[in-house]
Parts: C-alpha cells; structure tokens; sequence
C-alpha cells in the first residue's frame, strides 16, 4: 500500500470576482487543480496546502478558499504563509481543530504511514519568514516522538537560498542552520516541503531533501541574476504528489494542473512506433 501526501502551495486567493496583482483571478485556477485531483488515477491520503492560501488573510478570502476546496473529500491540511493571518484562518476553519487556537500553527498528524509534522515561519506582518527557538523546540519534541515513522515537514518559506535574488531577500531569515542540523539529526525526516517560491526547486538537506512546489496559479519567473526584477508569469500550474510505497522511500513528482491530449499508447497495433 502506497501513502500519497498532495501538496497544493501558494494559491492567492482573492474575494470572488478580485484580481491579485490588479490582474490574476486565481480562484479558477484553483478549480481547474481541484479537478487535475479528482482526476488522479491513486487518489491522494491527504493534501496539504503550504502557505500564502489568501493574498491578503481577510475573512472573505477565506470564506471563498473554502468554497473552493470543498469538492476534495480527503482531509485538507492548512499552515499559513506570509500573505495570511493566523486567526482569520482559525476563524474560517473552525473545524479544524489541529490549527489550533492561539499562538503559531503547528501541529502533527498521521497520514497513511507517514508523519506530517507543519511548522510555522510566518513572521506577521512581514514578508520574510524566521523560525525561533520556541518554534525549533517543538519541532524537535515532535521528531522525538517519532523515531521510527517516515516524516514529512511542512513550512512556507523554504529553508535554502533559491538563487532568485528578491525571493531570497524573503525567504527564511532566521533558524535555517538550526532546522538542518535538527534535520540531520533524525533520519526519518524524508522530506522538508515548502512554498513561497511559486517554482519546482530541490536541494539537499539535512542529509534529506528540501523542496518547493509551483503554484496552481502564477509562477515565480525564473531570473538567477542578484538584481532580478521581482515579477511573476503565466507559466504552465501545477502541483506535487509526494508517494511513500510501504518499506520504501518518499518519491516526489511535480504535476501540470489542467486536462491536455492524452493519454495515448506507445505502439500502434500491437507494435512498436519507430
């Protein structure tokens, strides 16, 4: 038996009929990656959404975010980025009593035979994200917990430099060193998943790996020059699918969110196309 952890990631998700950035509805866009799910042939255990869920955390963006994933009839897993707010999102998802109610979100919960464990690097008000020792202290009384499980963290802003200069100017400040050597010192940490960067990056981490998942709706644009505007593009959405096979290791695919030609054999007749 397979577990299948999908992760969804910065989704932006305005009041119904707003345009992010004056010009992106991005509610369609995550209509249109609820039904690439449906339509996975392995549906998913669980899906976890890796922050930036509303672009500006008012209770009306909430409201329609949960409108629209209402059609997954798999458990939803919600952790805040740096364009929510914390108490709106409790307030909206009342029902979701492992976001908890005051204070960081974090939490960990069973999914198939793996351990999600989400950890909170929203700093409120601020673009940048950090992690201080209250919230590294948890994280490694949770891991003590689970020695002997496969682990899967959660957190918004990745714990690595991407090499896009102004996401980097944002990104995690504070508490990575401290979060990869905790990283390296329990092997059971499979994989460190993140959003932020609107983008599909990976690197090694922790003896593990750190990734990040594009977003359902507009990319990041992709510019390794330090002075790099900061600008975003219409690129092909998509999503990740995290599998773990019993007894074996995470396996990690980045999927395009929408419907294209296909699926189609790779013979005609019996034979072989050449």
């Amino acid at each position: 038996m397979t577990t299948l952890l999908l992760q969804l990631s910065d989704l932006h998700i305005r009041e119904p009929g707003r345009l992010a950035y004056g010009r992106l509805d991005t509610g369609p866009y995550l209509q249109e990656a609820v039904r690439s799910v449906l339509r996975l042939p392995q549906q998913p255990d669980a899906v976890v959404i890796t922050g930036d869920l509303t672009d500006f955390g008012r209770p009306a963006e909430y409201r329609h975010l949960r409108q629209l994933l209402q059609d997954l009839p798999m458990p939803v897993y919600l952790l805040p980025g740096n364009h929510d707010d914390r108490q709106q999102l409790r307030a909206c998802f009342a029902d979701h009593p492992w976001l908890g109610d005051h204070g960081f979100v974090q939490y960990s919960v069973p999914v198939g035979a793996l351990q999600l464990i989400v950890l909170d690097t929203v700093v409120p008000g601020a673009s940048e994200g950090r992690l201080c020792r209250e919230r590294l202290d948890w994280l490694a009384t949770e891991l003590g917990r689970q020695p002997g499980r496969p682990v899967v963290i959660a957190m918004h802003h990745p714990p690595f430099v991407t090499g896009i200069g102004h996401m980097d100017q944002i990104g995690l400040l504070e508490g990575a060193d401290e979060l990869e050597a905790l990283v390296a010192r329990h092997p059971q940490v499979e994989r460190v998943i993140c959003g932020h960067l609107h983008r599909s990056i990976q690197v090694r981490f922790g003896g593990s790996l750190a990734s990040t998942a594009p977003s359902p709706a507009h990319q990041v644009v992709l510019d390794l020059a330090p002075d790099a505007a900061s600008a975003w593009a219409l690129e092909p959405p998509g999503f990740c699918l995290h599998a773990l096979p019993d007894g074996g290791r995470l396996i990690s695919h980045t999927a395009a969110s929408g419907t294209f030609p296909g699926p189609y054999p790779f013979h005609e007749e019996g034979r072989l196309i050449d």
